[in-house]
């Protein structure tokens, strides 16, 4: 059930308003002012119901989701830190300092799972219109990048153990006797897998990672013949995760790197400090001139980058309303001219009857366009897209659209006080001119 925000113009004799006592010029007040709060109220109020206890206010879900990735925080410490932060609470439409926790962190989760991908896009398109006019360029930049996520990197004995641990657990829980429970041997085989890089151990860790697919294939098989039918049911999905796991070789494709992450895959980027990467390609489209992050797009596939163009641009008209004329390009999307309306650059030889002109602009464009790297960047190490830690495809969708609205909030922000910085000069200088020609 949907619950009502706090009335911000209600007054109480006993207790001031926070706004009566805080900087009204900080940038997150600011930010508060225009961000509008009305329309996520009426946008996401359809997904919720009219019965059973009401659920905590949508403008202080919406308002944590964004300080999540504003701060850099985890859903834990942002609770934690809502508490002793009163711009913090204010931003998310409290009118009294509060002392209790705002929710447990766990409503987080629910939060994203109601409103979903498109609820956040809807908090992307809100962060794109707060720019006006300088997020309507006809020229873009689009990148890839890879979003890893939260796993080890993968390794067949890590894998084995997994299923090991879990086809235990099972076994347990559904009080099913086991012949062998293997424990003993699988210590000692663990142990031999420790300095499995020094050359004379070579053999012995490869004959532990052989004995370990065994043990698990072993269990698994007795764990389907002994479960009953509608347990055998239930766990049908992760039998056959086990199975693939099991099956697959090192020269396969589509394989399984983690079990509570199946739908990862490895990515190759051409890092010299990382070879490989596991987790999902992510799409990211900027402005040409003012960096408006206008798209943030997650595949569930390792697409070639020019064929992730059409769904790039269909998500820019979507959430911006703008149908770019031309996106410049690194190499890796080439093959690709044009999509709809929109003239594809990327670097590539030039015809010998192009004038110096022409070779000097697409010089100068493409030096821009390195600049969405930077962009990227930020992205990673202060908007949480370095590492996701949300569950599944759609955290990987979630956490992609909330770092570019949180890039494009801390943009804002910083606006809001070059802006107010600007002002506070002109002033000092207009008053001191004025005291000096009223001395004389």
């Amino acid at each position: 059930m949907k619950s009502e925000s706090p009335n911000s113009q209600q007054a109480n004799f006993l207790y001031s308003n926070l706004l009566d006592q805080l900087n009204p010029h900080h940038p997150l007040l600011q930010l508060a002012k225009v961000i509008p709060w009305d329309y996520f109220e009426k946008e996401l109020s359809v997904l919720y119901s009219h019965r059973g206890k009401p659920a905590k206010p949508i403008r202080l879900m919406v308002g944590l989701s964004i300080l999540k990735h504003l701060e850099n925080l985890s859903d834990d410490v942002l609770i934690e830190r809502w508490v002793q932060n009163p711009y913090y609470q204010t931003f998310c439409g409290e009118i009294h300092f509060q002392w209790k926790l705002p929710c447990d962190p766990s409503d987080l989760t629910y939060f994203r799972k109601r409103i979903g991908n498109e609820g956040f896009e809807k908090i992307l398109a809100v962060s794109i219109g707060l720019h006006g006019e300088s997020a309507k360029e006809k020229a873009i930049h689009v990148d890839t990048t890879v979003q890893e996520k939260n796993v080890t990197f993968p390794t067949d004995d890590k894998l084995y153990l997994k299923i090991i641990r879990r086809c235990l657990k099972l076994a347990k829980r559904e009080d099913i006797s086991l012949r062998r429970s293997y424990q003993k041997e699988i210590k000692v085989r663990k142990e031999a897998l420790r300095f499995r890089s020094h050359p004379s151990n070579r053999n012995k860790a490869h004959k532990a990672v052989k004995r370990l697919k065994t043990i698990a294939g072993t269990l698994l098989r007795e764990l389907q013949r002994k479960l009953p039918t509608f347990i055998l049911e239930q766990e049908s999905e992760n039998f056959s995760l086990y199975e693939r796991g099991l099956k697959q070789k090192r020269e396969d494709k589509n394989k399984i790197y983690s079990l509570h992450e199946p739908h990862i895959y490895c990515m190759a980027k051409g890092k010299l400090d990382k070879r490989y990467e596991f987790g999902t390609k992510a799409s990211i489209v900027k402005t040409q001139g003012s960096n408006i992050v206008l798209g943030a797009l997650a595949f569930e596939k390792n697409d070639y980058d020019g064929h992730t163009l059409p769904a790039v641009l269909a998500q820019v008209k979507k959430l911006s309303n703008l149908i770019p004329e031309s996106a410049w390009v690194d190499r890796g999307y080439r093959g690709q001219s044009r999509v709809d309306q929109t003239k594809i650059y990327y670097p590539k030889p030039t015809p010998k009857n192009t004038s110096k002109e022409m070779l000097r602009y697409l010089r100068k464009q493409f030096r821009k366009r390195a600049g969405i790297e930077a962009i990227i960047g930020h992205l990673k190490s202060d908007h949480r897209l370095d590492r996701n830690f949300l569950k599944g495809f759609l955290g990987d969708q979630i956490n992609l659209l909330m770092a570019g609205a949180a890039f494009n909030f801390k943009k804002w922000m910083r606006a809001f006080l070059f802006w107010l910085r600007f002002y506070w000069a002109i002033y000092s200088v207009d008053a001191f001119f004025t005291r000096s020609i009223t001395k004389f």
